[in-house]
């Protein structure tokens, strides 16, 4: 009986394991533009945050003892009104297009909105709000085949600790067990990690939708966190630089940052995720087959896993983080793609037409994006993802 009731709990947990992507993401719909309704991430039954149809956000909190609350959108805090009942509530200006981070600052701490979600961002847990794109089907939940996201624990010999690792595996890979598939590393920002790319990014669904439409080769792509130590290593020094102006004059709060080297994830990538992903997955393991990407600080990620190791990586993708001059690339031989992508709004959106046009004098295949009216945000990744997939590994 206890062998039986063992192997029944090993099975929930399997399945629970392989229908993680399919069950467990919160349906962000298209169709929704334009109409006022509660946000998607609140808890069942609560009301607000509230999107109005103008794209504004109503925001309520109750805390009736307080002094004084405010409600951080993207880092800028905005002051909220009390009334006579002890909730507290503020209206947006209008929003940009897709995800945004927001928590609550409630006498001068940092608190959680316990009526939606919780995610991480700016280096701590936040809650996130969306605005409908009505161009944004592409990472809808539509009915197509889904593909798979796993969460994959290994143990990684140049940190000595256990890792985790999120997973995406194509619609076709339990079915079809003789293929192989190249692989996609894909890189966080700052002060997030490897939940990222699924949660807000929603990489699984833009994929999903990608390859049914015939527009992208199927791929396996890993998440992983930068955030690596040896033993006895220093950790990222914290720093805390000036608040920078944000537009309509307001100054976001001050948070402290950190400054990073990644050698022992370059060595981490190299020495354990790469042998271990090659080995638990059916993986095409030659250099023509495997990419790499970030966004923002995992853009520098990139550069400093990808530059060096060129035997191992043949794909560069940068969103939002700078570019590559021919002058970096070792051999360019061995390079077939490099794609350089910002938002219209960001400062460094006019230097990747230029940079992708000297890589291509060079030799280097490369392409530029631009995403419209968008600024270092996630509505820039999830369209730079869309543009980059239909790339990897066709040539």
């Amino acid at each position: 009986m206890k062998k039986i009731l063992f192997l029944f709990i090993l099975i929930v947990f399997s399945l629970c394991e392989i229908g993680l992507a399919q069950t467990g993401q919160v349906t962000v719909s298209s169709k929704l533009a334009g109409t006022a309704h509660s946000s998607p991430y609140n808890m069942y039954g609560a009301q607000y945050p509230f999107i109005e149809a103008d794209n504004c956000v109503t925001f309520q909190f109750y805390a009736p003892d307080a002094q004084k609350v405010q409600v951080a959108i993207a880092n800028v805090p905005f002051d909220m009104k009390k009334g006579e009942d002890g909730v507290w509530t503020y209206t947006s200006e209008p929003q940009d297009y897709g995800y945004h981070n927001y928590w609550m600052i409630v006498d001068g701490a940092i608190v959680l909105d316990p009526a939606t979600d919780g995610f991480i961002g700016y280096s701590h847990d936040c809650n996130g709000f969306e605005i409908p794109d009505p161009n944004g089907d592409f990472y809808d939940i539509k009915d197509v085949p889904h593909g798979d996201v796993l969460i994959k624990n290994y143990y990684s010999t140049v940190t000595e600790t256990w890792r985790m690792a999120f997973v995406y595996t194509p619609p076709d890979y339990n079915k079809n067990t003789n293929a192989r598939y190249p692989v996609l590393y894909l890189q966080h920002g700052g002060g997030e990690d490897q939940r990222v790319w699924i949660e807000m990014g929603r990489t699984n669904l833009i994929l999903d939708n990608l390859i049914a439409e015939g527009k992208c080769k199927p791929f396996i792509v890993v998440m992983e966190t930068s955030a690596a130590t040896k033993p006895g290593e220093a950790p990222p020094e914290r720093i805390q630089p000036a608040a920078r102006q944000q537009t309509q004059g307001i100054q976001p709060a001050p948070r402290p940052r950190m400054r990073f080297s990644f050698d022992t994830y370059a060595e981490l990538i190299v020495k354990d995720l790469i042998p271990y992903i090659d080995g638990n997955f059916r993986t095409q393991k030659d250099q023509s087959s495997r990419a790499m990407a970030g966004l923002s600080m995992g853009s520098m990620v990139t550069r400093s896993v990808a530059l060096p190791n060129l035997d191992k990586f043949s794909h560069i993708g940068l969103f939002s983080g700078g570019t590559l001059a021919p002058d970096q690339i070792s051999d360019k031989s061995k390079v077939k793609l490099v794609f350089m992508s910002y938002g219209s709004r960001e400062r460094g959106a006019d230097s990747v037409k230029e940079a992708a046009k000297l890589l291509n004098e060079a030799g280097v295949r490369s392409v530029s994006y631009i995403s419209p009216l968008t600024a270092h945000e996630w509505q820039s990744w999830r369209r730079s993802l869309r543009e980059f997939a239909p790339l990897l590994f066709n040539n």
